[in-house]
């Protein structure tokens, strides 16, 4: 079977500390909506999208971001909100039309709900919101699956990163290259482009032998960390090599390491291991580069834990994220084996 493939591309984070923020937040969404070629009003819509969901972090939260990209599987543009706090108790009534409340956030939302293609909202009082809103062409079809979110960024004052992520997926099988390029700024891009490139042309061979391929391909490169994952209904298999974490969370609290070996791709290559370990349902597989902190996996939260892929990996975006330094998250999420 032919697989189809997808692969990162940069988000653009807006940082929601003033009210002008709003208006870079729909320049912005606009910006990615065109880059995502969708035509005709659509890059309006965003742009209200956008703001909508801006006012309301500015006006009602606090600390809060925008995260806009093209979505992960390729298909639109996608559009996070986070903040922490005051959250919503009841984010079905804050998106009816006309509520709005000077204690929480909600005013806006009813115009969200219609304009978007897909709307996720999660909300705690006390703690924060996470929105997610999706945008598609008329027509596009999206393959179901388990969810999947991803956002990669440049370290700050970079316009290039050093990181990028890439997917291959046939029928029930989700293959995963996430590639941390040493250093950051153009050289580190140009290796870990050069291991999407080799990645998305032989994503479907064993993973040892994939991470041979790659440490082939990089050799006149700066080199990566390197983490392969191939996920199937039930289990993932890990095959990594340098400091991309790699976890398995589930929704009870539990997070479980998966530890890559020590070497750097296209430099010093260690004998490629593979771990494989089960998956329940209602997991999921979470990667980054050191750009994320590690500390959220010692004390999750369950809530947390939780989330939909798209919002768990802005959470720990926006949560964790080391500025100094280019970060990808990506979070795929389980379903359940055969029997």
């Amino acid at each position: 079977m032919t697989a189809a493939t997808a692969q990162g591309h940069l988000a653009t984070q807006v940082h929601m500390d003033h009210y002008s923020a709003v208006h870079m937040a729909a320049n912005a969404a606009r910006a990615t909506a065109e880059l995502c070629a969708l035509g005709g009003a659509l890059p309006e819509r965003a742009a209200v999208l956008a703001s909508e969901l801006a006012s309301n972090v500015v006006k009602h939260a606090k600390d809060g971001a925008l995260y806009l990209h093209k979505a992960p599987d390729g298909t639109g543009v996608q559009i996070i909100a986070v903040d922490r706090g005051p959250g919503m108790a009841d984010p079905a009534r804050c998106m009816a039309d006309g509520y709005t409340s000077t204690g929480t956030l909600g005013s806006g939302l009813g115009a969200v709900r219609r304009i978007a293609d897909e709307l996720t909202i999660r909300s705690r009082p006390g703690e924060g919101t996470l929105v997610c809103a999706r945008l598609s062409a008329p027509g596009t079809r999206r393959v179901n699956g388990p969810g999947l979110g991803a956002l990669l960024m440049p370290a700050q004052g970079e316009e290039e990163s050093g990181d990028h992520w890439a997917m291959s997926r046939t029928e029930d099988t989700r293959t995963f290259a996430v590639i941390d390029g040493l250093g950051h700024g153009s050289t580190a891009a140009a290796a870990s482009r050069a291991a999407v490139g080799i990645f998305l042309g032989s994503g479907d061979l064993p993973l040892p032998e994939l991470l041979e391929s790659l440490h082939v391909g990089l050799r006149r490169t700066r080199g990566a960390a390197v983490a392969l994952l191939r996920q199937r209904p039930g289990s993932v298999e890990h095959c990594g090599v340098g400091n991309v974490r790699v976890a398995l969370t589930t929704p009870d609290g539990t997070v479980r390491r998966m530890a890559p070996r020590p070497g750097v791709v296209g430099w010093n290559l260690p004998a490629p291991y593979v771990e494989r370990i089960d998956a329940p349902a209602g997991s999921s597989v979470v990667v980054h580069t050191d750009g994320i902190g590690d500390a959220w996996a010692r004390t999750p939260s369950p809530a947390t834990l939780r989330l939909p892929a798209p919002l768990l990996a802005a959470a720990l975006a926006h949560g964790h994220r080391l500025s100094r330094d280019d970060a990808t998250v990506l979070v795929s999420g389980t379903t359940k084996g055969s029997s």
